[in-house]
């Protein structure tokens, strides 16, 4: 919940979800320099496309990654407090699936952490890479 002083006297609580209470943090697109990865996301109407891969529908966002097609899907993305959003995410085949969550931090960076579950992969020079529990991300 969030605290929403509506006066003096009176304090509502807003769910974390809600549009009023933000709106612009978990939306857009953020970039990893180090691996040329990238996050395209939208927490809050869930209405984001995988290029090339419309059978999935529409989600939370996704994991890219410039130098390969493979993508990493959001399936479910909750917003725990206005700085952090918990993620369930899932190879592209359906075969790997990991629970992880994203963090802005105050330096207005975001933070993915793999929490449980498969590490996120990528390809490189013919081989799988495996991403590091956590990933900075900044805004592109």
């Amino acid at each position: 919940m969030i605290e929403n002083r509506t006066s003096q006297n009176s304090t509502k609580l807003l769910p974390a979800n809600n549009k009023a209470a933000d709106s612009v943090t978990f939306k857009g697109n953020l970039y990893n320099k180090e691996y040329n990865v990238y996050l395209r996301i939208d927490f809050y109407r869930k209405q984001i496309r995988v290029p090339g891969q419309d059978i999935f529908g529409d989600l939370p966002g996704f994991f890219g990654d410039y130098e390969d097609g493979r993508k990493w899907l959001f399936t479910d993305a909750v917003l725990v407090n206005p700085r952090c959003a918990k993620l369930q995410i899932v190879n592209d085949y359906g075969s790997e699936d990991l629970e992880a969550t994203l963090t802005y931090e105050k330096d207005g960076s975001f933070t993915l952490t793999q929490e449980s579950g498969s590490t996120i992969k990528i390809a490189r020079n013919r081989k799988w890479v495996k991403m590091p529990k956590k990933l900075v991300f900044v805004r592109r």
